[in-house]
């Protein structure tokens, strides 16, 4: 799944029973997000209100919120 996190693009995906996160750059390119942690009970349909909560920090008045992409 990716998302727009309050300005920077994201994506999560579901590997060996854990969660992964990758910051995403404009040319294709991803790397790991070592600082991004979400414990694998968290559901997949709960993983926006999940990043809402951990990235709010990130917001700014012209980026304040995260939006499915």
């Amino acid at each position: 799944m990716k998302f727009n996190a309050y300005g920077r693009k994201i994506e999560v995906v579901r590997s060996n029973e854990k969660w992964e996160v990758f910051f995403l750059g404009d040319e294709g390119k991803k790397r790991i997000a070592q600082d991004i942690f979400i414990p694998s009970d968290v559901r997949q349909k709960d993983l926006k209100n999940y990043l809402e909560d951990i990235l709010h920090e990130w917001a700014a008045p012209e980026n304040d919120q995260v939006i499915d992409l």
